[in-house]
């Protein structure tokens, strides 16, 4: 028989680690949960899965992932924990998506024994390419590990760091879209100012942005020489680069890291 996954919270995130489990695991192996029902009921519908209750996902599901605020958290997991206490140790695992909470945190407010694994996905998880954060319970086994990416890797790609770094990983992969679309509009706006048309702008702007990345990736190279690659001497690109160098753009985009950082771990 197969491992059974429950969804509490059906929003951006747990919608989206839903689908991506779906990719692999039968629509009737999955449960979802939402405040607002009728969400529930819609994800149900589009995964040929089944919308419950909190507690019918404590009660039965295996891998239960824990999609709701962190400031919704503790009341959610103290309405449900005297279910997760009633089960045999080992029969389920938490897997939460809240930032500034740790594994510590989450056990502490779920008050059973149970095992935690923690990940961070990012907004690009919604179309699989997402990359997503990873830690977990040393008292986790390693095939529970596996068993859980594996079902969620669908979503994007699934980075393990310890869980010291997850806060400051997060600040630049989970922050980070948010600065990738400020800056896509903000080429865009150039372009538009330049003559183009808003939506050749825009395609030209995305398109650039996802190549420069993908070429990042496959080339190995660091960004500095990828850059270098493009500054011809003389030529038009080192005088936008010199534009942005006297703006403080990469002590803006360093800052805004930084914030975000400091930020989560003011929330703890």
């Amino acid at each position: 028989m197969g491992k059974t996954y429950g969804f509490i919270g059906c929003g951006n995130m747990g919608g989206a680690m839903a689908r991506a489990v779906a990719k692999t695991v039968s629509g009737s192996d999955i449960f979802l949960s939402n405040r607002t029902k009728a969400k529930a009921d819609a994800l149900a519908s589009e995964l040929k899965a089944k919308s419950v209750s909190n507690l019918d996902i404590a009660e039965d599901c295996d891998y239960i992932f824990l999609g709701v605020k962190p400031q919704m958290m503790a009341d959610m997991l103290a309405d449900i924990s005297e279910t997760l206490g009633k089960r045999p140790a080992g029969s389920f695992t938490l897997i939460t998506m809240a930032a500034a909470l740790s594994i510590a945190d989450i056990k502490r407010m779920a008050g059973c024994d149970c095992k935690v694994l923690r990940i961070m996905p990012n907004t690009p998880a919604s179309i699989g390419e997402g990359v997503i954060l990873y830690s977990y319970d040393p008292d986790l086994a390693k095939e529970n590990v596996d068993e859980i990416i594996s079902a969620i890797k669908e979503a994007g790609e699934c980075v393990l760091l310890p869980e010291k770094l997850i806060d400051a990983g997060s600040a630049v992969a989970g922050c980070g879209p948010a600065y990738a679309q400020m800056f896509i509009e903000a080429l865009a706006d150039g372009g538009v100012a330049c003559g183009l048309p808003r939506k050749e702008a825009t395609l030209l702007a995305a398109k650039m942005l996802k190549g420069s990345a993908a070429l990042t990736l496959e080339s190995g190279k660091n960004p500095g020489e990828l850059k270098d690659q493009v500054c011809s001497p003389g030529g038009s690109t080192i005088q936008g680069v010199r534009a942005l160098e006297e703006s403080g753009f990469r002590g803006a985009v360093m800052d805004a890291v930084i914030a975000a950082y400091e930020k989560t771990l003011a929330m703890k």
